[in-house]
């Protein structure tokens, strides 16, 4: 998602004409090896500025294609903090084209303050977004038989915590989201079964979160805890013209396991109960969830994903990650089995960006498809 992807390439390149030149001794492939590493590093500080980096963003997945468009990131600490401990805040700024016919802005501000016992994360999204939809269910439509629909949304949410005891914040948040959908397949599936969200969606509510977080570094934890408990309540009292309740608890373990090799464990769940819509009912698949399945094809009341990721340092600034996954949705929390479950895995490439830790990623998962993912930030 930045020229870091170019070292990527020069990286590869380098290791294959070493390989067909097999006479050159150690140190030379060491140099070759620096070199490159040290082209990468010297175009990460060309396009990192004392405060901002704008930087080309690169992205690609099954629900977008490539997309291609620029980006502005800020990490920061803030002002009157004098502890290293404070955690650093971010400001991602991103305008995204695909080959999918999406255009995508978004901007998240991510902040700690207050010697880290006071944290703020807002979000904004204003897309174009055609997607596809399978129906609801553990058999929606074959895989290459999704529905096209034509979407505008725009989203926002606030959240703001309070650290209560150690490794411990609670505090409320707010979201609302509007969708225009603008096309529909005449007498498709979303037409004849009319689901809650079918021709658009007003959504407005409130809700509360819990947080247990004991990791070491926010970007690149090797120890500790990071848990989430949320409940959102969607109401017309607060605008909504839906009505219906949603919780996630989603745990997360950071183990340490040799040298610099980090093993990392993810459980998540969802269960929503009312009046959801299509669109903000509970769901398998993506960049985040169960890469190698499409998101939302997969998609009912309740879901559950278990995520296993083992990082491992390679060389410099580049890591190599191994994942598996296992997931399944239902109708109804007694119709959890596993016999009911999907299982999906992968590899990728990492490549840090700055001493935070925040790292470039490139991942191929293979579940009910192969697919490929460019993205920022590490996904457990």
């Amino acid at each position: 998602m930045k020229k870091g992807l170019l070292v990527f390439c020069l990286f590869f390149l380098g290791f294959s004409n070493s390989k067909a030149q097999e006479n050159q001794d150690s140190k030379q492939k060491d140099g070759r090896y620096e070199r490159i590493f040290d082209f990468g590093d010297q175009v990460i500080d060309l396009i990192s500025g004392e405060k901002w980096a704008v930087i080309p963003a690169l992205v690609y997945s099954p629900e977008t294609s490539l997309g291609i468009g620029v980006r502005a990131i800020r990490v920061f600490r803030t002002k009157g903090a004098n502890s290293e401990n404070l955690r650093p805040s971010t400001i991602p700024i991103t305008l995204v084209y695909t080959l999918n016919n999406q255009t995508i802005f978004t901007t998240e501000l991510d902040r700690w303050s207050n010697e880290n016992r006071d944290y703020i994360n807002a979000r904004v999204e204003l897309s174009n977004f055609p997607f596809y939809y399978f129906g609801i269910g553990k058999d929606p439509l074959p895989k290459d038989e999704g529905e096209l629909y034509g979407n505008r949304y725009a989203y926002f949410h606030l959240l703001y915590q309070k650290k209560i005891a150690r490794g411990l914040y609670f505090g409320p948040r707010y979201e609302f989201r509007v969708d225009d959908i603008y096309d529909r397949v005449s007498g498709g599936l979303l037409e004849t079964t009319q689901v809650p969200g079918y021709d658009g969606q007003l959504l407005s509510g409130i809700g509360l979160n819990l947080n247990h977080d004991t990791r070491d570094n926010i970007f690149q934890p090797t120890k500790g805890w990071f848990n989430r408990l949320g409940w959102m309540g969607f109401t017309p009292v607060l605008g909504s013209n839906f009505t219906f309740n949603q919780y996630n608890l989603d745990f997360r373990k950071y183990f340490r396991i040799t040298g610099k090799q980090v093993l990392a464990l993810q459980s998540w769940w969802s269960f929503t109960t009312g009046n959801p819509t299509f669109q903000h009912i509970s769901l398998i698949g993506g960049s985040d969830r169960m890469r190698g399945f499409f998101e939302g094809r997969y998609r009912d009341n309740h879901a559950m994903v278990q995520q296993a990721e083992y990082r491992i340092p390679a060389y410099r600034n580049l890591g190599i990650v191994v994942f598996g996954h296992a997931g399944q949705v239902a109708s109804k929390p007694g119709d959890f089995s596993f016999n009911r479950m999907r299982f999906g895995g992968g590899f990728g490439l990492r490549y840090r960006l700055n001493q935070e830790g925040l790292n470039i990623r490139f991942d191929i998962a293979f579940g009910d498809r192969t697919a490929y993912y460019f993205g920022l930030n590490e996904v457990i």
